[in-house]
C-alpha cells in the first residue's frame, strides 16, 4: 500500500529534476533550479488540502494542506517521525522489542494518523486516542506523547486499563488480538490496524528506528490481571442494531437503497461549479482519471466543485462543522450533487458525491487511488462504515 509524500508538488518537481539529471542536461537543470527557487510556485496548480480516505476502508491522513504552495500548519511527515521516535524510545526504555515499536506505530497511525490530536470520538485524545473517562489518565497527561505511549505499552499499575505487555504472551500474538485487548475497538475495524504496517515501516525507516531490535524485558506470565472485558469482541461482532442508531424514518437500515431527494441548497452555498457540472466532472474522472486520489476523498469532492482545497483536514470534521440547518443526519434521500458522509472506524471518515439514482463517485472503493461510480450502499456493505448523513456542497474555507 502506497504512502503519500508530505508535499506532492515538491515530489513532482524533484522527480522531474531527477529525470533531467539522468539525461545529463545541465543547462536545463540550472533553469529548473531557478524555477524551484522562485518561479514555479506562481505557475503550478495548488495541491488540494484533503481529508484522507484509504483504499478498502483504511482511512488515513493525506499529508497535504497547501495554500499558495506552502504548508498551512496541517499534519506533516515531520510530526509523524517525531512522534514515532517518542513511541520507540518508550518501548526501548522498557526493554521491549522493535516489534513492540512497530505495533505501537500501527495503532497510532490508525487511531490518530500518528498525530497528537486534541480531539476525537467522545473524549478520545492523543496519539492513541485514549479516553480520560476510561481511566487512561487526565487530559493533560494523555496529551503528552511519552505518557500516552507508556500507557499503551504498560497500562495502569493496577492493570485497568491494561497495556500491551499486560496481554499474556503478547510477542507471539497477532496485531488484531492485541488491538482488541488493549484498544478495544469495534470488531469490524480490527483489519484497519493491520493494513497500517507498510506505512509504519516506512516512517520507522525515515526516522532511523530499528524495528529488528531484540527485547530485554522478561516474558509476560500467562497469569495476571486480565483487565476489563474487551469491547467489540471479535468472537461476537456487534449486530447492525447495536452499531447503528435508529434512522428516525429517514430511509431505513444500513444497506437499504438511497433515493433521490429534492431539497434545494441554501443561498449561502456558492461554488465555482454547479452541482450539474460537478457531477459531470466526477463521472469523467471515474472514466478517464488517473491514480491521483488515494486517501483524498475530501480533496476529490472539493475539486469536483471547482475548489483547489477544502480547508478542512477530515471528512468527519467537515460534516460536523456544517451549520445544523444543512446537516441531514441518516437521511437516505440526498439530492444529486449532495455530499454524503460516513464514519469508517478511524479518525478521518469518508465523503463522496451523490450522482443520483443511488450512485456515488468515490475514491478507493474499487481501486486504490482511482475514482469509481458505485452504489452508495457499497460504503456500508464493503467497508462496514456508518452512514452519517448528507449535506450540500458547502466549503466556507475552500479556496
Amino acid at each position: 500500500m502506497e504512502a503519500r509524500d508530505v508535499l506532492r508538488a515538491t515530489a513532482a518537481v524533484a522527480g522531474r529534476a531527477a529525470t533531467l539529471k539522468a539525461c545529463g542536461i545541465a543547462a536545463v537543470l540550472f533553469v529548473v533550479g531557478l524555477l524551484v527557487l522562485g518561479l514555479i510556485g506562481a505557475t503550478t496548480i495548488k495541491p488540494a488540502a484533503a481529508d484522507s480516505c484509504g483504499g478498502r476502508g483504511t482511512p488515513g491522513t493525506d499529508l497535504e494542506d497547501l495554500e499558495d504552495g506552502k504548508p498551512s500548519g496541517g499534519p506533516s511527515r515531520a510530526e509523524q517521525k517525531t512522534n514515532a521516535k517518542i513511541i520507540d524510545k518508550v518501548a526501548a526504555s522498557g526493554g521491549l522489542s522493535g516489534r513492540a515499536t512497530l505495533i505501537g506505530l500501527m495503532v497510532a497511525l490508525q487511531e490518530s494518523s500518528l498525530l497528537n490530536l486534541d480531539h476525537g470520538h467522545a473524549d478520545s485524545i492523543g496519539l492513541f486516542q485514549q479516553r480520560p473517562s476510561q481511566g487512561w489518565g487526565t487530559r493533560e497527561q494523555i496529551m503528552r506523547p511519552q505518557y500516552a505511549a507508556s500507557m499503551f505499552y504498560f497500562g495502569d499499575d493496577d492493570g485497568d486499563p491494561r497495556g500491551l505487555t499486560d496481554v499474556p504472551q503478547w510477542e507471539s500474538k497477532d496485531v488484531r488480538t492485541l488491538v482488541r485487548e488493549v484498544q478495544r475497538p469495534d470488531a469490524s475495524t480490527l483489519d484497519l490496524y493491520v493494513v497500517q504496517e507498510s506505512l509504519a515501516r516506512q516512517i520507522a525507516d525515515q526516522a532511523g528506528i530499528n524495528l529488528d531490535r531484540k527485547g530485554t524485558a522478561a516474558p509476560t506470565a500467562e497469569t495476571g490481571n486480565p483487565g476489563p472485558p474487551p469491547v467489540g469482541n471479535a468472537d461476537r461482532p456487534q449486530s447492525p442494531e447495536e452499531c447503528y442508531p435508529d434512522t428516525d424514518g429517514k430511509g431505513g437500515a444500513p444497506g437499504n437503497p438511497f433515493y433521490d431527494g429534492t431539497a434545494a441548497w441554501p443561498a449561502s452555498v456558492k461554488n465555482p461549479r454547479s452541482a450539474e457540472d460537478a457531477i459531470r466532472w466526477a463521472r469523467r474522472e471515474a472514466q478517464t482519471g488517473e491514480k491521483d486520489w488515494y486517501r483524498r476523498c475530501l480533496a476529490f469532492v472539493a475539486i469536483a466543485y471547482g475548489w483547489n482545497f477544502s480547508g478542512v483536514h477530515y471528512a468527519v470534521d467537515h460534516y460536523k462543522a456544517m451549520p445544523e440547518r444543512m446537516k441531514h443526519d441518516k437521511d437516505r434521500n440526498p439530492p444529486p450533487g449532495a455530499l454524503m458522509y460516513w464514519e469508517t472506524g478511524g479518525r478521518a471518515g469518508h465523503v463522496s458525491i451523490y450522482l443520483g439514482n443511488g450512485k456515488i463517485a468515490s475514491n478507493d472503493i474499487n481501486r486504490a487511488g482511482y475514482v469509481d461510480v458505485v452504489d452508495a450502499t457499497d460504503i456500508e456493505t464493503k467497508w462496514g462504515s456508518t452512514y452519517l448523513g448528507w449535506a450540500p456542497p458547502y466549503f466556507p474555507r475552500g479556496g
